[in-house]
């Protein structure tokens, strides 16, 4: 008991400061993304872009801005990586090759934020503050917008096909919402002992005698917005185990703690949206049940791994800071893994098998529980509409959800959906696997090599960005494989995600009747995480067998 009074210390008070604080932001985000007025700093922002914000869109045009706008980011990005070395404040590191720029780029407009280089070596003050920090605030906003204009187009009972404005959405939740927490966090995040300047690189003595250079930087900023927006790019190139970024085992929680607050606010904010609490609730009761699980298994994983050295450890000790141990690490893993954020504070690669393989299946089942600010809150619905289908074929009746019919065209839409990161992972990883350049990366053989690969197009294709760290994806292949992955990963699925809202925008809502599958009870919600683990999950058994499971038995 007294190895598991860590964990369940640490999860009991992240239940309770979300608890206190969920319900406030969800109350808040449902009145900002229904809301019709407009604060005056938006109105300035409004007139600098020439967009009128009241205009409604319809879903074509909603998902035509976001593709340009997420287009005009990546040329943005890619043009400061490969400027790099006349931008100021560069401390004289050289550009990024073309292909680590247009990964680089990709990666933090889709929200994936993974890293092939080594922050503290590669990039400068300027690259990380107005490049890296500034997508991060964007590409999470971006998500938000989407799953606010489906919730919206699920509300609607008027019979229309438009689901809202992009701007409206985009600028409100920056200015009102990512901003202000991010402000504070940061601040919280120095206190606690995050790094926060702007000063070159200096030399210090080590206890040999030696001299190693100490890079400082805007941490506690990029730190803040990295782990509320779940983007999970870090400043250095060990990320969230850098104590620079993450001190103490405080600041840790904290840090978890942002990593959930949005994405189980967005589930209660849908409730509110859609006029019934209860369906936000039931949403957000699965999401924790299928987080709770991994958190479970994963920390059981990590504190029974087999062998003398991690029992006199009281787990497996192997690539984990000692201020976190055991159990901080695994909370951490099954959370940044569960979210699309990313963020690790500890090496995934030295996970025991059970522990990597629990963390990849979370990326694996769409990022879900809870899933990345928006992303996840509309992955949600998409298998809530599949568990809904499924139910009405198995008692003949047509199926709706929250009064909206749902057809062959929706269901098309939804099918479309749930392929798309599947066949992104499977034919990346066949890709990878069967190319020298990508076997080239592998640090290991076996399972484990297979695991390797896998974990890194299972992540780029579910806009996750953590990694097995024995990878080395820093190659003109990697690059570009990934670029691709995230690419894809991030926006087909919106694309499908805004083509149903239009559908269900189009409708008018039906009254409930004796042959409608309640939504908000009990048996809804084990359905629909029977759905999520069945329908989603089994497509990557195989898979799993030949890395994490064969690598467990062995």
């Amino acid at each position: 008991m007294s190895a598991l009074a860590p964990a369940l210390g640490q999860l009991l008070a992240l239940v309770a400061l979300l608890a206190l604080t969920v319900p406030f932001l969800g109350r808040f985000l449902a009145h900002l993304y229904t809301s019709d007025k407009h604060l005056g700093v938006e109105r300035v922002t409004y007139r600098v872009l020439r967009v009128d914000p009241d205009a409604d869109q319809t879903w074509r045009a909603y998902a035509t801005t976001v593709l340009g706008f997420s287009l005009v980011g990546v040329l943005v990005l890619f043009a400061l990586g490969r400027l790099q070395q006349h931008l100021p404040l560069s401390l004289g590191f050289p550009a990024l090759p073309a292909d680590g720029a247009w990964n680089v780029a990709v990666s933090f407009v889709t929200n994936t934020n993974w890293q092939w280089y080594s922050g503290e070596a590669a990039l400068g003050h300027l690259m990380q503050m107005s490049g890296l920090t500034v997508q991060q605030f964007l590409s999470a906003a971006v998500g938000m917008a989407v799953a606010a204009a489906f919730a919206r187009a699920l509300a609607r009972n008027d019979g229309s096909r438009r689901v809202g404005n992009f701007w409206a959405d985009l600028v409100r939740v920056v200015v009102r919402v990512l901003l202000p927490i991010a402000f504070v966090a940061a601040l919280l995040l120095v206190v606690m002992g995050a790094v926060q300047n702007l000063l070159d690189p200096h030399d210090v003595t080590t206890l040999t005698g030696g001299t190693q250079p100490i890079t400082g930087g805007p941490v506690g900023s990029m730190e803040a917005i990295k782990e509320l927006g779940t983007n999970g790019g870090g400043f250095y190139n060990v990320n969230s185990a850098h104590p620079f970024e993450n001190p103490t085992p405080l600041s840790n929680l904290f840090e978890i703690y942002l990593m959930l607050l949005i994405p189980f606010a967005m589930a209660w904010a849908f409730g509110i949206i859609v006029g019934d609490r209860r369906q936000g609730a039931a949403v957000l009761t699965v999401m924790a049940l299928l987080l709770l699980v991994s958190i479970s298994l994963l920390t059981w994983a990590e504190m029974a791994g087999p062998g003398t050295a991690p029992e006199l450890a009281g787990g497996a000790m192997e690539g984990k800071e000692q201020r976190f141990g055991t159990a901080g690490t695994a909370l951490f893993a099954a959370v940044t893994t569960g979210t699309s954020t990313g963020a690790v504070n500890g090496m995934h690669d030295s996970l025991t098998a059970p522990g990597g393989g629990v963390a990849m299946f979370n990326m694996m089942l769409g990022e879900i529980s809870p899933g990345g600010v928006g992303s996840g809150l509309y992955g949600m619905l998409m298998l809530a509409v599949v568990t809904v289908f499924l139910s009405g074929l198995m008692v003949g009746r047509t199926p709706e959800y929250l009064g909206k019919k749902i057809g062959q065209r929706e269901i098309v839409l939804v099918a479309l959906y749930v392929l798309t990161t599947p066949v992104l992972v499977l034919v990346g990883s066949a890709v990878a696997l069967t190319a020298s350049d990508g076997l080239a990366g592998l640090q290991e053989s076996g399972p484990h090599g297979l695991s390797e690969a896998v974990y890194a197009v299972t992540s780029a294709s579910n806009n996750n960005g953590s990694g097995f760290g024995g990878l080395t994806s820093g190659t003109p292949f990697w690059n570009t494989l990934l670029g691709l992955c995230m690419l894809f990963g991030r926006f087909l699925p919106m694309v499908l995600v805004l083509g149903l809202a239009g559908r269900f925008g189009a409708q008018t809502r039906r009254p409930a009747g004796a042959g409608t599958l309640p939504t908000h009870q009990p048996l809804f919600v084990l359905l629909l995480a029977g759905v999520a683990l069945v329908v989603v999950g089994l497509t990557y058994v195989p898979v799993l067998a030949l890395g994490p499971i064969v690598e467990s038995l062995s």
